[in-house]
């Protein structure tokens, strides 16, 4: 079965579900896509359109990531060896948190 690319209706009930339960309201930032001339927020339009691309270029390359199994693994167990946490961009932080 073919995967069906999300439409931008789709992607922007996802982005603003995803951003709602971080408390994070798009609705706050001005209507359009011109940037507030005051406090120089870009336009609601704007960011949506931003974050859309974000999701369509980045999201998916990181869902297909699979850390390679340890040399001479059984092929049997090496989808299962490989489902380790994607490396991080700075380990440091995520150690702090874990103390």
């Amino acid at each position: 079965m073919a995967v069906t690319p999300p439409t931008d209706a789709e992607l922007n009930t996802m982005i603003r579900a995803r951003l709602a339960s971080l408390g994070i309201d798009l609705d706050q930032l001005p209507a359009g896509t011109t940037a507030d001339p005051v406090t120089g927020s870009p336009g609601r339009d704007s960011v949506l359109a931003s974050l859309r691309s974000f999701v369509r270029g980045s999201v998916t390359a990181l869902a297909s990531f699979q850390m390679p199994a340890p040399a001479g693994s059984d092929p049997a167990h090496a989808a299962a060896l490989s489902q380790q946490p994607a490396p991080l961009l700075y380990p440091s932080i995520s150690t702090e948190w874990r103390r």
